[in-house]
Protein backbone atom coordinates (compact mmCIF):
# COMPACT_ATOMS: atom_id res chain seq x y z
CA UNK A 1 0.00 0.00 0.00
CA UNK A 2 1.66 3.28 -0.88
CA UNK A 3 1.87 6.00 2.21
CA UNK A 4 -0.13 8.60 0.05
CA UNK A 5 -2.05 11.53 1.34
CA UNK A 6 -5.15 12.52 -0.87
CA UNK A 7 -5.34 16.13 -1.57
CA UNK A 8 -1.97 17.05 -0.93
CA UNK A 9 -1.94 19.69 -2.85
CA UNK A 10 -2.98 21.40 -0.92
CA UNK A 11 -1.19 23.28 1.60
CA UNK A 12 -0.72 22.00 5.39
CA UNK A 13 -3.33 23.50 7.84
CA UNK A 14 -1.20 25.86 9.88
CA UNK A 15 -2.18 24.13 12.82
CA UNK A 16 -2.31 20.59 11.59
CA UNK A 17 -3.70 17.90 13.84
CA UNK A 18 -1.93 14.30 13.44
CA UNK A 19 -4.21 12.13 14.97
CA UNK A 20 -7.70 13.72 13.04
CA UNK A 21 -5.15 13.38 9.90
CA UNK A 22 -4.41 10.20 10.24
CA UNK A 23 -7.38 8.85 11.55
CA UNK A 24 -8.98 11.16 7.95
CA UNK A 25 -6.84 9.12 6.20
CA UNK A 26 -7.77 5.50 7.13
CA UNK A 27 -11.56 6.77 6.39
CA UNK A 28 -10.09 7.68 2.78
CA UNK A 29 -8.00 4.54 2.59
CA UNK A 30 -11.58 2.28 3.17
CA UNK A 31 -12.48 4.14 0.00
CA UNK A 32 -10.19 2.85 -1.71
CA UNK A 33 -9.71 -1.15 -0.27
CA UNK A 34 -12.70 -3.15 0.76
CA UNK A 35 -11.15 -4.10 3.84
CA UNK A 36 -7.72 -3.27 5.68
CA UNK A 37 -5.74 -5.35 8.16
CA UNK A 38 -4.14 -3.49 11.36
CA UNK A 39 -0.43 -3.94 9.73
CA UNK A 40 -1.26 -2.57 6.59
CA UNK A 41 -3.11 0.58 8.21
CA UNK A 42 -0.53 0.52 10.29
CA UNK A 43 2.45 0.74 7.38
CA UNK A 44 -0.11 2.93 5.47
CA UNK A 45 -0.04 5.25 8.21
CA UNK A 46 3.80 5.07 9.41
CA UNK A 47 3.29 4.71 12.98
CA UNK A 48 3.45 1.92 16.06
CA UNK A 49 0.38 -0.54 15.76
CA UNK A 50 -0.86 0.72 18.86
CA UNK A 51 -1.30 3.94 17.59
CA UNK A 52 -3.32 2.53 14.61
CA UNK A 53 -5.31 0.05 16.71
CA UNK A 54 -6.56 3.07 18.77
CA UNK A 55 -7.12 4.98 15.73
CA UNK A 56 -9.47 2.20 14.40
CA UNK A 57 -11.12 1.41 17.93
CA UNK A 58 -12.33 5.04 17.64
CA UNK A 59 -13.57 5.02 14.37
CA UNK A 60 -15.32 1.12 15.14
CA UNK A 61 -16.59 3.53 18.38
CA UNK A 62 -18.42 6.13 15.78
CA UNK A 63 -19.25 3.41 13.30
CA UNK A 64 -17.18 4.41 10.70
CA UNK A 65 -15.67 1.12 10.68
CA UNK A 66 -16.23 -2.72 11.86
CA UNK A 67 -14.50 -4.97 12.35
CA UNK A 68 -14.84 -9.21 11.14
CA UNK A 69 -14.61 -11.06 14.37
CA UNK A 70 -13.45 -14.02 12.29
CA UNK A 71 -10.56 -12.19 10.71
CA UNK A 72 -10.09 -9.49 12.22
CA UNK A 73 -10.13 -7.11 9.11
CA UNK A 74 -12.07 -3.52 9.55
CA UNK A 75 -14.40 -3.02 6.90
CA UNK A 76 -16.79 0.54 5.92
CA UNK A 77 -19.15 0.78 8.65
CA UNK A 78 -22.92 1.90 8.84
CA UNK A 79 -21.68 5.13 9.86
CA UNK A 80 -19.44 6.17 6.63
CA UNK A 81 -22.00 4.27 4.20
CA UNK A 82 -24.82 6.35 6.08
CA UNK A 83 -22.95 9.56 4.96
CA UNK A 84 -21.98 8.71 1.63
CA UNK A 85 -25.89 7.17 1.04
CA UNK A 86 -26.92 11.09 2.72
CA UNK A 87 -24.87 12.73 0.45
CA UNK A 88 -26.44 10.16 -2.50
CA UNK A 89 -29.85 11.54 -1.82
CA UNK A 90 -28.50 14.68 -3.03
CA UNK A 91 -27.37 13.70 -6.15
CA UNK A 92 -29.10 14.48 -9.14
CA UNK A 93 -29.24 10.35 -11.11
CA UNK A 94 -31.88 9.55 -8.50
CA UNK A 95 -33.95 12.83 -9.92
CA UNK A 96 -33.23 11.82 -13.68
CA UNK A 97 -33.43 7.97 -13.28
CA UNK A 98 -36.87 8.24 -11.30
CA UNK A 99 -39.26 8.52 -14.52
CA UNK A 100 -37.33 6.15 -16.55
CA UNK A 101 -37.62 3.22 -13.68
CA UNK A 102 -41.25 4.20 -12.95
CA UNK A 103 -41.51 3.71 -16.51
CA UNK A 104 -39.72 -0.04 -16.31
CA UNK A 105 -41.87 -1.29 -13.47
CA UNK A 106 -44.82 -0.45 -15.16
CA UNK A 107 -43.75 -1.89 -18.76
CA UNK A 108 -42.19 -4.72 -17.02
CA UNK A 109 -44.37 -5.26 -13.93
CA UNK A 110 -41.54 -6.36 -11.54
CA UNK A 111 -39.34 -4.50 -8.97
CA UNK A 112 -36.68 -2.28 -9.95
CA UNK A 113 -33.61 -0.79 -7.95
CA UNK A 114 -30.77 1.80 -8.54
CA UNK A 115 -28.04 0.81 -6.73
CA UNK A 116 -24.66 2.25 -6.53
CA UNK A 117 -21.23 0.51 -5.66
CA UNK A 118 -19.32 1.41 -2.23
CA UNK A 119 -16.07 -0.27 -1.93
CA UNK A 120 -17.31 -4.47 -2.23
CA UNK A 121 -20.71 -3.99 -1.69
CA UNK A 122 -23.92 -2.71 -3.55
CA UNK A 123 -26.29 -0.01 -1.75
CA UNK A 124 -29.77 0.13 -3.53
CA UNK A 125 -30.45 3.96 -3.19
CA UNK A 126 -34.15 4.10 -5.05
CA UNK A 127 -36.84 0.86 -5.61
CA UNK A 128 -39.87 0.65 -7.07
CA UNK A 129 -41.79 -2.55 -6.33
CA UNK A 130 -43.85 -4.89 -8.23
CA UNK A 131 -47.95 -4.95 -8.03
CA UNK A 132 -48.13 -8.24 -8.27
CA UNK A 133 -49.11 -10.66 -5.47
CA UNK A 134 -46.14 -12.63 -5.55
CA UNK A 135 -43.02 -10.42 -5.53
CA UNK A 136 -39.48 -8.96 -4.65
CA UNK A 137 -40.02 -6.82 -1.77
CA UNK A 138 -37.89 -3.57 -2.27
CA UNK A 139 -34.11 -3.50 -1.13
CA UNK A 140 -34.46 0.58 -0.36
CA UNK A 141 -31.27 1.71 2.04
CA UNK A 142 -29.94 -2.15 1.77
CA UNK A 143 -26.65 -3.01 1.73
CA UNK A 144 -25.03 -6.19 -0.03
CA UNK A 145 -22.48 -7.85 -1.10
CA UNK A 146 -21.73 -6.98 -4.96
CA UNK A 147 -19.86 -9.80 -6.18
CA UNK A 148 -23.47 -11.48 -5.04
CA UNK A 149 -25.45 -9.87 -6.68
CA UNK A 150 -26.33 -8.69 -10.55
CA UNK A 151 -26.11 -4.83 -9.55
CA UNK A 152 -22.57 -5.34 -8.19
CA UNK A 153 -21.13 -7.79 -10.65
CA UNK A 154 -22.81 -5.05 -13.61
CA UNK A 155 -20.71 -2.55 -12.37
CA UNK A 156 -17.69 -4.68 -11.03
CA UNK A 157 -17.45 -5.71 -15.09
CA UNK A 158 -16.56 -1.58 -15.90
CA UNK A 159 -13.84 -1.60 -13.42
CA UNK A 160 -10.00 -2.80 -15.36
CA UNK A 161 -8.91 -6.23 -13.26
CA UNK A 162 -6.53 -4.69 -11.28
CA UNK A 163 -8.93 -2.41 -9.47
CA UNK A 164 -10.98 -5.70 -8.62
CA UNK A 165 -8.24 -7.33 -7.65
CA UNK A 166 -7.87 -4.35 -4.95
CA UNK A 167 -11.51 -4.79 -3.70
CA UNK A 168 -11.19 -8.50 -3.47
CA UNK A 169 -7.81 -9.19 -2.10
CA UNK A 170 -8.50 -12.84 -1.61
CA UNK A 171 -9.37 -16.09 -3.56
CA UNK A 172 -12.15 -17.33 -1.37
CA UNK A 173 -15.06 -15.03 -1.10
CA UNK A 174 -18.16 -14.98 1.24
CA UNK A 175 -21.37 -16.42 -0.02
CA UNK A 176 -24.60 -14.74 0.49
CA UNK A 177 -26.46 -18.26 0.00
CA UNK A 178 -25.15 -21.75 -1.25
CA UNK A 179 -25.71 -20.32 -5.10
CA UNK A 180 -23.60 -17.42 -4.62
CA UNK A 181 -19.82 -16.64 -6.14
CA UNK A 182 -17.19 -18.36 -3.82
CA UNK A 183 -14.22 -17.41 -5.36
CA UNK A 184 -12.55 -14.67 -7.10
CA UNK A 185 -11.46 -16.90 -10.15
CA UNK A 186 -14.90 -17.71 -10.78
CA UNK A 187 -16.13 -13.80 -9.77
CA UNK A 188 -13.58 -12.56 -12.52
CA UNK A 189 -14.92 -15.55 -15.38
CA UNK A 190 -18.62 -14.48 -14.49
CA UNK A 191 -17.33 -10.59 -15.12
CA UNK A 192 -16.12 -11.56 -18.67
CA UNK A 193 -19.52 -12.88 -19.28
CA UNK A 194 -20.85 -10.16 -18.37
CA UNK A 195 -19.03 -7.61 -20.40
CA UNK A 196 -19.37 -10.20 -23.20
CA UNK A 197 -23.43 -9.89 -23.83
CA UNK A 198 -23.86 -6.37 -21.62
CA UNK A 199 -26.10 -7.32 -18.65
CA UNK A 200 -25.39 -9.29 -15.14
CA UNK A 201 -27.61 -11.92 -13.95
CA UNK A 202 -27.78 -13.09 -10.47
CA UNK A 203 -30.14 -17.06 -9.89
CA UNK A 204 -30.84 -17.21 -6.09
CA UNK A 205 -27.25 -15.66 -5.56
CA UNK A 206 -28.35 -13.01 -2.71
CA UNK A 207 -31.58 -14.29 -1.39
CA UNK A 208 -33.81 -17.69 -2.30
CA UNK A 209 -36.40 -17.73 -4.51
CA UNK A 210 -35.25 -14.34 -6.48
CA UNK A 211 -33.35 -13.45 -9.78
CA UNK A 212 -32.09 -10.32 -11.26
CA UNK A 213 -30.66 -8.81 -14.42
CA UNK A 214 -28.67 -5.54 -14.32
CA UNK A 215 -27.08 -3.02 -16.32
CA UNK A 216 -24.40 -0.69 -15.38
CA UNK A 217 -25.21 3.27 -15.64
CA UNK A 218 -21.56 4.31 -18.13
CA UNK A 219 -22.06 8.36 -17.89
CA UNK A 220 -18.85 10.35 -17.49
CA UNK A 221 -21.08 13.46 -15.79
CA UNK A 222 -21.40 10.88 -12.62
CA UNK A 223 -18.39 9.91 -11.15
CA UNK A 224 -20.09 7.28 -8.60
CA UNK A 225 -21.06 4.03 -9.96
CA UNK A 226 -24.72 3.15 -10.56
CA UNK A 227 -26.69 0.27 -12.20
CA UNK A 228 -30.00 -0.30 -12.64
CA UNK A 229 -31.83 -3.57 -11.81
CA UNK A 230 -35.10 -5.84 -12.62
CA UNK A 231 -35.96 -8.37 -9.75
CA UNK A 232 -38.67 -10.69 -9.73
CA UNK A 233 -39.30 -14.94 -8.34
CA UNK A 234 -37.09 -17.66 -10.14
CA UNK A 235 -39.67 -19.03 -11.43
CA UNK A 236 -40.44 -15.58 -13.65
CA UNK A 237 -37.14 -15.42 -14.69
CA UNK A 238 -36.85 -18.20 -17.63
CA UNK A 239 -33.95 -17.91 -20.22
CA UNK A 240 -35.85 -15.94 -22.71
CA UNK A 241 -37.43 -13.53 -20.23
CA UNK A 242 -33.99 -12.83 -18.86
CA UNK A 243 -32.44 -11.77 -22.51
CA UNK A 244 -35.51 -9.91 -23.18
CA UNK A 245 -35.02 -7.84 -19.65
CA UNK A 246 -31.52 -7.54 -20.21
CA UNK A 247 -32.15 -5.87 -23.98
CA UNK A 248 -34.96 -3.19 -22.49
CA UNK A 249 -32.47 -2.76 -19.33
CA UNK A 250 -29.63 -1.94 -22.08
CA UNK A 251 -31.30 1.00 -23.50
CA UNK A 252 -32.80 2.51 -20.18
CA UNK A 253 -29.38 3.14 -18.50
CA UNK A 254 -27.95 4.20 -21.73
CA UNK A 255 -31.25 6.62 -21.67
CA UNK A 256 -30.67 7.35 -18.02
CA UNK A 257 -26.58 8.23 -18.90
CA UNK A 258 -27.73 10.49 -21.86
CA UNK A 259 -30.01 12.84 -18.97
CA UNK A 260 -27.18 12.86 -17.25
CA UNK A 261 -24.59 14.13 -19.86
Amino acid sequence: MQNSLPGNDKSIPQYPIASVDNALRLILLLGEHSEIRLTEASEYLGVASSTAHRLLAMLQYRGFVRQDPRTKVYQSGAALTNVAFSVLSRLDIRTQARPVLERLNKELEETVHLGMLEGSMIRFVDAIESQKTVRVSSRMGKSMLAHCTSTGRAILAELPDEEIFKLYPHEVLVQMTVNSISSRADLMNELEKVRHRGYATNKEESEEGVSSVSVAIKSISVTSRFAVNVAAPTGRMTAIRVKEIGTILKTVAEEIAVSLS
